[in-house]
């Protein structure tokens, strides 16, 4: 069954009857080595932007997330975030480019697959967290 994911998201929100308009969402994630992780996400093409001695904000093309200097095992273990882009396998073959896990300890890259709603693929930073990178077919 096909369905439009911003529909279905409005729908069960409720968005289109808010009094203001959201204009974005900014998580929180946290780091086992803060000077790593913000080495490694200024290497994944993310710009910096330093807020205080632990904290900084990330962002790319829009998008962004802030990362802290705090490590707490479980939160870090069961953080995943959903970056979507246009063109998966064209940003694949960039991030391949990168060569992520040559230079990070810990960084694995997972390759794309294809699901029923789309297509992505992974990317474990330093600390652990899952990225999940990808493309929605069209229509989703």
């Amino acid at each position: 069954m096909a369905f439009h994911v911003d529909a279905v998201l409005n729908s069960i929100l409720n968005l289109n009857n808010m009094p203001s308009p959201a204009l974005s969402i900014r998580p929180f994630i946290g780091s086992r080595d803060f000077a790593v992780s913000r080495h490694f996400y200024r290497a994944f093409g993310f710009t910096e932007i330093v807020l205080s001695p632990v904290m900084s904000y990330f962002a790319l093309q829009g998008v962004g997330f802030y990362l802290q200097d705090a490590y707490v095992p479980d939160w870090i273990d069961n953080t995943m975030l959903f970056l979507e882009v246009a063109d998966v396998e064209q940003y694949w073959a960039e991030i391949t480019a990168l060569d992520l896990p040559g230079k990070f300890e810990g960084v694995r890259i997972m390759p794309i697959r294809q699901e029923a709603w789309g297509k992505e693929g992974f990317v474990h930073d330093p600390s652990g967290i899952l990225w999940h990178i990808g493309e929605f077919s069209k229509g989703q």
